[in-house]
């Protein structure tokens, strides 16, 4: 897991960071004070995507501890509309991008024929990962694989 804490205030700055997490394995930890809650739910489900599941945690450790489970649509969702949700201490868990699934391995090819054209192969690797948010190591296997292929 990954502890992110607090994130940028500025939109445009939190953003950016959350569009650089989108792609980690990691589960993600966030803190969030409880006015910017929806905002920053509603950026996370653009970020990483609304069917990734999540955790928000409420109060924890006090009396009045909650949890809510779901996908970022959903905890997004009931943020804009649970007047409670918004109150006290918050703690966001994200779940980590799986890894492609096998259907995406053609899109891999693709773009790495076109990225090894120009670029040698850890670099044509790493463009791909960042384009298609699988792991680094996955891509430079499959780069190694398509040139081997090829020879």
């Amino acid at each position: 897991f990954a502890f992110e804490g607090f994130v940028a205030n500025r939109a445009g700055a939190r953003r950016e960071r959350l569009q650089q997490l989108a792609a980690d394995a990691r589960t993600l930890i966030f803190y969030e004070s409880p006015h910017r809650i929806a905002a920053f739910l509603q950026d996370l489900c653009v970020a990483f995507g609304g069917e990734r599941r999540g955790f928000v945690a409420r109060e924890l450790t006090k009396l009045h501890e909650t949890g809510y489970r779901g996908t970022l649509d959903e905890l997004s969702a009931l943020a804009r509309d649970d007047p409670n949700f918004s109150r006290g201490e918050l703690v966001i868990v994200v779940a980590g991008m799986t890894s492609a699934p096998a259907a995406d391995q053609a899109d891999l090819d693709a773009t790495l024929a076109v990225l090894l054209e120009e670029l040698p192969a850890k670099q044509a690797a790493r463009v791909a990962a960042r384009l298609l948010g699988i792991g680094r190591n996955e891509a430079y296997r499959r780069t190694l694989e398509l040139k081997t292929d090829k020879a």
